[in-house]
């Protein structure tokens, strides 16, 4: 018995350094984490990867694991074990226990086959941590990581986005763009949204991020080229009222989109404000751009012009916040676009998905719609039922005559306060406001959250230069009838 003990502290004794290091790996609980993590992390990836692009896997957890997580515990794994090989040399130091120093002898066989196996190994790695790499950088810049991964955070956004006109746009498209530089701004930035979103101390509702977007000249523009806008666009705007939900007033008006008339070569219009060498900047008294206290113009002829609200104060942390007027500062919601009650209950009369024939559905449609509810369930659960109570109230046989209109107008209600409303986001009617055109601040009897919106932030009247000429609020500049 003994002499088998001598016989395997004389074979450790005559291990060369290396094998020393290698195979003590296995004696060190430190060193086995560190090989069953890397194992269990490298083939779980490979399993991942090649689910996903056979599109086995569409679900955006199973992608931020194998994308995100997974890596993460390679690279641990990886580093575990040299350090773990370390302590187990410096533990072999301190018992006494000389060796050689470490060293690569190519003429001995077994380092060969070391290092055959090592440069094997590392190269399987590098070229799987490089295809997780290009396709994690692609799913982190997908709609669905953007949108899905803080569900409750950006469902509002995401919701709006996925029904809006550029829904095919990718997200980093327009809130990136290209180059290296806003990519790892928007990295930076994504990382303190994480910890927001781990610590529960984000905004409700989240912010728009009117500081924090990219100029429109490096991300509309690639698309959107302001040379080519002029002409008119003719936009017929419907609108019920209570006492005639059939027949809507519809007003015809035509916009002079503007910009650089081939025609004639003018300048003129809406776009006037973007092009032929035109730089408008403007301060703001307030973070989110409502009150604008001066307007400041440089022509294309080199001449300026300062135009100032007197009547407003600029706070002294703003002073010098001095902005660029680009597509972003009028199209402030291009994509992510929130309906108004309104909006939504003359679009149901219109579409004749909410019967106007029924007395009184407008009126009620609007109550229960801007009806204050708990939750989204809350909502989806009584919308519906409240509307045939109203109807009900108002003539029950009627009611019940008209029941399956009334169901299919409440069904429709529904849709139209999921598409717009959550409670638990503190997103509710008005709380996202586009700078489109210059909408009245009241919508029947209920009022927008802000009421400073759009063209008539600086075309009021109000802002005068030293000469006393004033921002035109002259509608001409910009509308006409359609001819």
């Amino acid at each position: 018995m003994a002499d088998n003990e001598n016989n395997g502290n004389n074979e450790e004794q005559n291990q060369g350094p290396w094998q020393y290091i290698i195979g003590g790996l296995w004696r060190s609980p430190l060193g086995v984490f560190g090989v069953i993590l890397t194992t269990i992390s490298i083939t779980l990836m490979v399993v991942g990867l090649a689910l996903d692009l056979l599109g086995f896997i569409e679900n955006t957890y199973a992608n931020l694991f194998t994308y995100l997580v997974l890596p993460g515990g390679m690279l641990t794994g990886l580093a575990i074990i040299p350090v773990a090989a370390w302590l187990r040399r410096r533990q072999w130091n301190n018992f006494g226990i000389s060796r050689d120093h470490l060293h690569i002898n190519l003429s001995d066989k077994r380092h060969r086959k070391g290092v055959i196996i090592f440069t094997v190994l590392t190269v399987v790695n590098l070229t799987v941590l490089s295809l997780i790499a290009y396709e994690g950088y692609h799913y982190t810049e997908s709609p669905a990581f953007c949108g899905k991964v803080c569900h409750q955070v950006m469902e509002p956004e995401f919701v709006a986005y996925s029904r809006s006109a550029h829904s095919k746009v990718v997200c980093v498209e327009c809130h990136i763009g290209s180059g290296a530089e806003w990519f790892v701004k928007a990295k930076i930035s994504g990382l303190r949204q994480v910890l927001a979103v781990f610590t529960d101390s984000y905004s409700r509702p989240i912010p728009s991020p009117v500081e924090h977007l990219r100029p429109s000249r490096d991300t509309c523009e690639e698309c959107h080229w302001t040379d080519k806008f002029h002409g008119k666009k003719v936009k017929s705007i419907k609108h019920f009222t209570n006492e005639d939900q059939t027949n809507p007033t519809v007003t015809d008006i035509a916009l002079h989109i503007g910009g650089r008339n081939p025609e004639n070569d003018a300048f003129e219009g809406i776009h006037w404000h973007v092009s032929n060498g035109i730089e408008i900047k403007y301060l703001a008294a307030d973070e989110k751009r409502t009150q604008i206290a001066k307007v400041s113009i440089k022509k294309a002829d080199g001449s300026t012009d300062e135009f100032v609200k007197a009547d407003l104060a600029i706070p002294a942390e703003r002073a010098d916040k001095w902005r660029v007027m680009d597509c972003t500062d009028c199209h402030s919601r291009p994509t992510h676009i929130y309906d108004m009650p309104e909006d939504v209950v003359d679009f149901g009369l219109g579409s004749k998905k909410i019967n106007g024939a029924i007395p009184g559905i407008r009126e009620d449609s609007f109550k229960v719609l801007t009806a204050e509810y708990k939750s989204r369930d809350e909502a989806k659960k009584n919308i519906g039922p409240a509307l045939l109570a109203l109807q009900s109230n108002r003539n029950p046989q009627l009611a019940a005559t008209h029941k399956n209109d009334i169901e299919k107008a409440g069904a429709f209600l529904v849709e139209g306060y999921l598409n717009n409303i959550w409670p638990s986001m503190k997103v509710t009617w008005g709380t996202y406001q586009s700078h489109i055109g210059h909408r009245s601040e009241d919508f029947g009897n209920y009022k927008y959250a802000d009421t400073k919106y759009g063209c008539f932030r600086c075309h009021d009247e109000e802002h005068s230069n030293k000469d006393g000429k004033t921002i035109t609020q002259n509608c001409g500049n910009c509308h006409d009838e359609p001819k």
